[in-house]
């Protein structure tokens, strides 16, 4: 008789003939349980297998684990690394039964321990492993340090034995049969994209490894690393990154590929020697996360129409300024996402490509093989494209074939590190361009900068105290503008914001358009704070401005706007 599984993913199409004979024979060669066996071939989402479990083996399966209050007696009597290793937490306890979340109910043996452990019956339930592996890291928190009972059983490390079956995209939940380094790695990783955080620090003190996490832009202190462990742990990393593990002395940049079940994450890693031992930075670039549409970055009405306006040009340049990690890229992907269209050719060079978009075609720099931000746009020219984005203005070189690309009826966005809008014209001049050049190609000029939003789901409005009066007469608000009269809104703090009070971030924008008074000021070379007087007098809001309209708006708190902009100087 077939496999009741198999028999549900043939009637809902799932596989075709030829994969359930490849899936079986696997099954057969490897022992693996048949729900293993379809993952890692590839053949269906674990949400699709899991779907289809439910049904052939009327097993209920829950997508979302939520905010599931985890039994003391299963936190007591299970270790963390049986509950990791296997993907089973309990869910409920009632009348003698407790009610477990598997990711793999065809594994008959760890439910077999897992019910001598606790000395119940048990009732499965389907759940998929992300949301097990984060409602085990969530009720194991304050049971006993996380770090130190990952790496409990840790003695002398062999660190070469790290490269050993390494993938070029690690699965970062596939802890089943790991060295305990490369479990405490993995969840590292996990926390941290659980965290929503953009980057990890491991930053390395005289008596441990501190993990930090900057999520919202913000660095939080996280768990510390035992100092016994730290070159381990910098090994595994190098190895990921495919750099040298014998050179301590000298920088290291490398790249690696993470899967969380079915994302895919790209990391960025910077190794630099110090007093204390090597300081990891790694930058997450989640490939799957979601594009924005414009009207959801923070563009007020205002602001959302004049972009609008000005991303349907048929040439000319868009420069988007401000410092790292402001939103540029996302802002310029969000505008192409805007007018990406059959008709167009839509072209990118991009260092690193940030986000995959539909039908565009997208060119990644590698200097080390001569493919510069310079040299990839003179080939994008000879692509007949209509629009381009160009990742970053560096040199001059690149500004002139930018500017050359605009003038011969083409399309450009791209970013330029300046701290304001104004200072785009000037930064121009300054790399050697003729000022004609930038006054007849550039279009507008756009800064940016991130503040952090309220997090709606613990907001409230209360009585500002003296600094908040302080900090609202600085971006010139009355309480009485506020949307709450003389109540300012702030998150008082909640599971979901992890106790910040704030939760996402939304852009605050500074817009120059180019025209008639300010061209006539960039040929005559004219200082940014001249430019920016003329654009006051038609209009132009700053940034401290836009920032302190979203204020009154209730969207950010005044901290947030003082914290990333700076006095409005004339």
């Amino acid at each position: 008789m077939q496999n009741p599984l198999i028999q549900v993913l043939k009637k809902l199409k799932l596989l075709d003939d030829a994969q359930v004979e490849q899936a079986l024979e696997t099954e057969r060669e490897t022992g693996w349980p048949l729900d293993k066996v379809l993952l890692n071939k590839g053949f269906l989402s674990e949400h699709d297998l899991l779907k289809a479990m439910s049904e052939g083996l009327a097993i209920p399966y829950l997508e979302t684990l939520g905010n599931t209050a985890v039994p003391p007696i299963f936190i007591e009597k299970v270790p963390v690394q049986f509950a990791r290793n296997y993907y089973l937490i309990g869910l409920e306890q009632a009348n003698g039964t407790m009610r477990v979340a598997t990711a793999s109910p065809f594994d008959a043996y760890p439910m077999d321990d897992l019910a001598a452990m606790l000395g119940m019956e048990l009732e499965p339930v389907l759940a998929a492993r992300t949301e097990i592996t984060s409602c085990i890291n969530k009720a194991y928190r304050n049971k006993q340090d996380i770090v130190e009972e990952s790496v409990g059983d840790l003695h002398d490390v062999e660190l070469e034995s790290f490269a050993a079956g390494l993938d070029d995209s690690e699965d970062i939940l596939d802890v089943a049969n790991k060295a305990p380094i490369i479990k405490l790695v993995n969840m590292l990783f996990f926390q941290a994209l659980k965290m929503r955080a953009s980057d990890i620090h491991l930053q390395p003190f005289e008596d441990r490894l501190q993990v930090r996490y900057r999520i919202d832009g913000v660095l939080y202190d996280m768990e510390s690393v035992p100092k016994k462990i730290q070159d381990a742990v910098t090994s595994r990393l190098k190895v990921m990154g495919k750099l040298d593990i014998a050179e301590r002395r000298l920088p290291q940049d490398g790249r690696a590929s993470l899967r969380l079940g079915d994302a895919e994450v790209d990391v960025r890693l910077s190794i630099v020697p110090t007093n204390y031992g090597e300081r990891v930075v790694m930058r997450l670039l989640d490939k799957t996360a979601r594009l924005y549409e414009l009207e959801e970055i923070g563009l007020l009405e205002g602001n959302l129409e004049m972009i609008d306006r000005y991303i349907h040009y048929n040439h000319g340049i868009i420069f988007v300024s401000g410092p790292t990690g402001s939103g540029k890229t996302t802002t310029l992907y969000s505008s192409l996402k805007r007018i990406n269209s059959t008709r167009l050719n839509v072209m990118t060079i991009e260092d690193p490509i940030e986000y995959h978009l539909p039908g565009i075609s997208q060119i990644q720099v590698n200097e080390k093989k001569g493919l510069t931000f310079a040299s990839g746009l003179r080939s994008l020219l000879r692509q007949d494209p209509d629009i381009m984005m160009v990742g970053e203005v560096r040199d001059v070189d690149t500004a002139r074939i930018a500017i050359q690309a605009a003038q011969t009826g083409h399309l450009v966005f791209s970013t330029i590190h300046t701290n304001d809008a104004p200072t785009v014209a000037t930064r121009l001049l300054d790399i050697g361009i003729e000022p004609y050049l930038v006054a007849s190609s550039v279009i507008v000029a756009i800064a940016q900068r991130l503040v952090r939003r309220i997090c709606r789901d613990c907001v409230e409005a209360v009585d500002p105290n003296d600094e908040d009066l302080f900090q609202l007469k600085q971006l010139g608000i009355e309480p009485g503008q506020l949307k709450e009269p003389g109540k300012i809104l702030r998150g008082r703090g909640c599971g979901n914001c992890y106790g910040s009070g704030y939760l996402e971030r939304l852009g605050i924008y500074e817009i120059l358009p180019i025209e008639d008074r300010i061209r006539e000021l960039i040929v005559e070379r004219s200082s940014a704070s001249r430019l920016k007087r003329a654009a006051l007098e038609t209009g132009f809001r700053t940034l401290r401005m836009d920032g302190s309209l979203k204020v009154r708006l209730g969207m950010t708190t005044p901290e947030e706007v003082l914290r990333v902009t700076q006095l409005d100087v004339l």
